[in-house]
């Protein structure tokens, strides 16, 4: 009864996992879910269970329902970070992590109290094991609370492994080494080693010195102590193992589930500091925070997961109890197909996180993933068996026979290993498609004859360059690059004309390419949008024989013009402004998300996006307000944002920041106007053009309210494509030549002929409007209507005089209101007066009724 809760995480991550494209922060709450969730639960609940089995403690001394207690303060106290954190609500991650130190504090204040009331006996060390586990839990907890108020980079990274380190390696990592000193053992059936406690004794000192040396070295990003840390706890874990070692070599039950298990699940625990103190050698902290996703997925799902999976396929039987029939009817449950599962676990991880393409790492997720949801259909199936059997067992009815396994070991190993290869064959036929090459096309003529030499190059790119430049290669000689992406900001990759190309490497990270035998020259290039147009260009030069050019494709505009459909779009956005709030600190959490969004009725384009939406959200305040934005870049390139409202220097709050990594935007209005924000990642112009862009409205000092008001942003798309059959990134060539397929009020061209704004007879309109560009000047005008008020950069041009205006005039980058007042019902178009941009998309309709 009380593992359901983590179950229920579990189950949990699961559906955050298989939906983990459609829900913020993923990455994050999977890691969390599990980690902090179902194994933090079950810490709990078996640290209790061991601590009075060893001690023999009066049940007293903590009561079911205190036990009870704690666990519903810890199950709301992580339900309260994972929802605080993805939502930004920093007062609920507060909460929670008050609601989980206060539980896991009070559970070491009954474990210190069983210790002190136990008569002496052995292995009281495992429980001092587990005190040590909890005093983590409040510095674990703080430093995660300060992360989640998206500190600057340098001091997000610092907090980072300050965090992971004191949770995996302390709370988690103290509380599984502490409980294998018995309990693995006895899941082996063997005989505990005669030194194994003494191993411990002496061990456990050491492991509070490394951890507090490790956690001490990342927060003064002091890479000597860092690394002395992680390699002090290393050598610690190998030296504890050594009794639990002879005692696997002795054991005759070693080829159950639950041994190998909790075996590799403490392997993939040393793997994953081993790969973080070779990391720490060689990058600095910023660069590792920012590709963490190995080492994460080393200790969830190689320590955590299995840990949590062994351990309880031996557990519960245990604990249900009823005797050798009934704990063999639940065990031959677990163990079935579990030699199968373990390969395509473990094999499938290995690989994962070995340099694959990445449509091989998708397929082989998908295996892992399958592997360890069996587990939970399996549980619930041994449970029933056990209950089924105790309940024959009173009654006197036949029971059933124990479930048989499920093929020979050797035979499982060798099905998994097979279904292995062929994930592997299936991402690697899939990953040329996702690519957009085909796998067939070769770089050398066909009348070339293959040397049989490989010639191997190393390339690093950095500063939109690739170095070296070019290769020269003997004509049909298999050519081999090697990249490493040095650029401390952006993604890269390098693509031929074949389709063979590397996975978008982020900064610190390598791959290796083959990309065939060469008999002409040509060129790779970075396909990230814009890059290649910025020189990312590396070029093979063939030697030995006349060189034949081979041609690289280079998108192009479609020769006819995009035709929208003429029913409405889709969604329609909402083009109304509230007022400003009455709060002077306006905060958000500003994710950039790429995405399939429409940009005409019927015609999508893959948009780069702030928040999901084109424009970005559009902010509003009064002079003197403060605005704090979190910029989380959840895109597969590097990106940035730069808010006109703002004045300040652009050095650090505008940087270009890798995928996973975030910043803390903070600006204080001091002017009233409607202002541009837009991503600065160069190139700039394709950015925007992709979507990137929005307002901020800073209301003039006494502002009189009207009876409507909207906001309209003006801008450009550039489609690559149809749209329909084809759905691409923006056109670079396009926007370089200025030519726009369509042009937009609020990112979807013609949506408000569709769906008209709307007013009545006499009521006074306001129109906040916002060229967006990134090329195309505007002049907005409201057909059969005139402006008694317009409001440009800044300036009240009309003064209140008897003079009126027709349109309002904007450069790329300016922005203004215009009011009116409709003396007719009808309907009034508005529309950009560079006519061919109205022809293009940018009109829409005021429709006045009485």
């Amino acid at each position: 009864m009380r593992d359901r809760p983590s179950v229920v995480w579990l189950i949990l991550a699961f559906v955050v996992a298989v939906n983990h494209r459609f829900i913020p922060e993923s990455r994050w709450l999977m890691v969390h879910l599990v980690m902090l969730g179902a194994v933090t639960h079950s810490a709990m609940v078996w640290s209790t269970h061991f601590t009075q089995a060893l001690l023999k403690s009066p049940e007293s001394i903590d009561p079911r329902k205190h036990q009870t207690l704690r666990l519903a303060m810890l199950f709301a106290g992580v339900s309260s970070i994972t929802i605080g954190v993805p939502t930004l609500w920093w007062w609920l991650v507060v909460a929670g992590a008050c609601l989980v130190v206060g539980a896991v504090c009070w559970h070491a204040v009954q474990l210190g109290r069983r210790l002190r009331a136990a008569l002496p006996g052995r292995f009281r060390i495992t429980i001092r094991y587990y005190l040590l586990a909890a005093a983590c839990v409040p510095v674990g907890a703080t430093l995660g609370v300060l992360l989640a108020r998206g500190p600057q980079e340098q001091t997000h990274a610092e907090l980072l492994v300050a965090h992971s380190m004191t949770m995996v390696l302390g709370w988690l990592g103290f509380t599984v080494l502490g409980t294998l000193v018995t309990l693995g053992p006895t899941i082996l059936r063997t005989r505990i080693d005669e030194k194994a406690e003494a191993y411990s004794i002496r061990a456990l000192p050491f492991f509070a010195i490394f951890l507090a040396t490790t956690v001490t070295g990342a927060l003064l990003d002091n890479r000597p102590t860092l690394l002395a840390g992680l390699f002090g706890y290393v050598l610690c874990v190998v030296a504890w193992a050594v009794p639990l070692v002879r005692a696997f070599r002795g054991a005759k039950q070693r080829r159950e589930f639950a041994a190998w298990s909790t075996g590799a699940g403490v392997l993939w625990l040393v793997a994953a500091a081993v790969t973080l103190l070779v990391r720490v050698a060689r990058d600095p902290l910023v660069e590792i925070s920012a590709s963490y996703g190995r080492v994460a997925s080393m200790v969830v799902v190689g320590f955590a997961l299995q840990l949590v999976t062994g351990a309880l396929s031996y557990l519960i039987p245990s604990v249900v109890g009823g005797g050798p029939r009934v704990l063999a009817a639940g065990r031959s449950v677990f163990e079935k197909w579990s030699t199968a599962r373990l390969v395509l676990i473990n094999g499938g991880l290995l690989l994962c996180v070995l340099p694959v393409p990445s449509a091989v790492r998708v397929v082989l997720s998908v295996v892992v993933l399958l592997a360890l949801a069996a587990f939970i259909p399996l549980m619930f199936r041994a449970i029933r068996s056990m209950v089924r059997t105790r309940i024959a067992l009173a009654t006197g009815a036949p029971t059933e026979p124990p479930a048989a396994l499920s093929g020979s070991r050797i035979v499982q190993a060798l099905s998994a290993a097979l279904a292995l290869a062929v994930a592997v064959v299936a991402g690697l036929a899939l990953n040329p498609v996702i690519l957009g090459g085909t796998p067939d096309q070769a770089l050398s003529p066909s009348s070339v004859v293959a040397t049989g030499r490989t010639t191997t190059v190393q390339v690093t790119a950095h500063d939109m360059h690739f170095m070296p430049k070019a290769v020269q290669v003997p004509a049909g000689d298999r050519l081999v690059v090697v990249l490493t992406n040095r650029d401390t900001k952006n993604s890269h990759d390098l693509t031929f004309t074949n389709g063979k190309a590397t996975d978008r490497l982020r900064p610190g990270q390598s791959q290796t390419l083959d990309v065939g035998v060469v008999g002409a020259s040509t060129q790779g290039w970075c396909s990230v949008l814009g890059h290649r147009r910025m020189g990312m260009v590396f070029d093979v030069v063939v030697t030995g024989k006349p060189a034949v050019q081979a041609n690289s494709p280079v998108p192009a505009n479609a020769e006819q013009p995009l035709r929208p459909d003429d029913r409405a779009p889709r969604s329609v956005v909402d083009a109304s402004l509230p007022p400003a709030p009455s709060t002077k600190v306006h905060r958000l959490r500003l994710p950039i998300v790429e995405q399939e969004m429409e940009v005409a009725p019927g015609i999508k384009q893959k948009r780069w996006t702030f928040g999901g939406t084109v424009p970005g959200p559009t902010l509003r305040g009064r002079i003197g307000d403060t605005f704090e934005i979190t910029l989380v870049n959840q895109g597969s390139m590097g990106h940035s944002i730069d808010f006109h409202a703002g004045s300040l220097a652009p050095d650090r709050p505008m940087r270009t920041i890798a995928p996973g990594q975030s910043l803390v935007y903070r600006f204080t209005a001091t002017r009233a106007g409607i202002w541009m924000y837009h991503c600065s990642t160069m190139p700039m112009s394709m950015h925007i053009a992709a979507g990137m862009h929005g307002a901020v409205i800073i209301d003039p000092p006494n502002l009189p309210t009207v009876d409507r008001e909207y906001v309209l942003v003006q801008s450009e798309a550039y489609v690559n494509g149809d749209g329909r059959s084809k759905v691409a990134e923006v056109d670079g060539d396009a926007v370089s030549a200025e030519k726009p397929d369509l042009a937009t009020f609020n990112g979807i061209a013609s949506q408000y002929d569709h769906r008209p704004l709307t007013a009545k007879v006499g009521e006074r309109v306001r129109i906040w409007v916002l060229n967006a560009g990134p090329n195309r000047g505007t002049s907005f005008h409201v057909v059969g209507g005139q402006y008694d008020r317009v409001y440009f950069e800044g300036n009240d041009l009309l003064n209140g005089g008897p003079g009126g205006a027709q349109s309002l005039a904007l450069a790329v980058a300016q922005g203004g209101f215009v009011e009116l007042t409709l003396p007719e019902a009808g309907n009034y178009p508005f529309v950009s007066h560079v006519m061919v941009d109205a022809e293009r998309g940018a009109h829409g309709i005021l429709r006045v009724s009485r």
